[in-house]
């Protein structure tokens, strides 16, 4: 079922009507008559005119594309799960037992239904969150372990020495030499780009982390849920925040597609 399904194409769409259509189609056939045909369509339409706009009707739409988006939602967090560390498939662990332990201590309180309610979808995006950073510092650790900034700046170094001092050679060579400066420069920024993204991330999972454990010790013996809702809206925030620092990075480091397109192949570069 679709997540914002038309109600009245869900109504039309339902096994029991599509049938019920089917059947009186098929008596008109046999018994050649037209009859069941206007029986089909009078039925429908009173059936299309009132089922769709039933509260009920419309709530069992929306449980539906709920259970829909978190069955989708769970798919996608089990496959991000596998790709992490066991270490880190440890942590997540722990922090989602910490996140049940909260929620069930907010659940014994004098009307923490409605504290339950309303904290609950929440640290479940904080956990989804938590491992969407995970993967993605993990990506940004492989990409500066596999790039070697001191050979990057000596390759840079000499070839300004070279521009600098004259000895950059023809036009056409210096003008090579030129470009594989502009690049490495490229290169030395989005690998100090990196660094720094890697560093808000592992601080960011540090909050989230840090934040759980406060819950939960909250929870324990709280006495004004609003707290609860203002911390959650707070972290919420900090998390949207990493989260445009993280796509702002990753923006940058697309120039990398660039880079491939104009860099000459390796058996042609000049070394000076």
């Amino acid at each position: 079922m679709a997540m914002a399904e038309n109600p009245l194409k869900a109504a039309f769409l339902k096994r029991f009507n599509l049938a019920g259509l089917g059947g009186l189609a098929i008596l008109s056939l046999a018994t050649m008559s037209p009859v069941p045909l206007l029986v089909a369509a009078g039925l429908e339409l009173v059936y299309l005119g009132t089922v769709p706009a039933l509260p009920s009707f419309r709530r069992s739409l929306r449980l539906g594309a709920e259970k829909e988006r978190r069955a989708l939602e769970q798919a996608g967090l089990d496959q991000q799960l596998e790709e992490l560390s066991p270490n880190q498939r440890e942590c997540y662990f722990a922090l989602k037992d910490l996140r049940d332990k909260t929620l069930e201590n907010y659940r014994r309180l004098p009307g923490g239904s409605a504290l339950l309610e309303s904290s609950s979808a929440r640290l479940d995006g904080l956990l989804v969150s938590f491992v969407r950073l995970l993967g993605t510092l993990n990506d940004y650790r492989r990409y500066l372990n596999n790039t070697d900034r001191r050979t990057l700046e000596k390759e840079l170094a000499e070839l300004r020495v070279e521009l600098g001092g004259g000895e950059g050679g023809g036009d056409d060579l210096r003008e090579l030499k030129k470009r594989r400066v502009e690049i490495l420069e490229k290169r030395g920024e989005r690998f100090d780009r990196a660094a720094q993204s890697r560093e808000i991330i592992s601080h960011q999972l540090a909050s989230i982390e840090d934040f759980l454990r406060l819950l939960h010790e909250q929870s324990i013996t709280i006495r004004d849920p609003t707290v609860v809702d203002r911390q959650l809206d707070r972290l919420a925030v900090e998390v949207q925040a990493t989260d445009d620092t993280v796509r702002e990075t990753e923006r940058f480091m697309a120039f990398s597609e660039e880079i491939s397109s104009v860099r000459p192949p390796e058996g042609q570069r000049v070394r000076g």
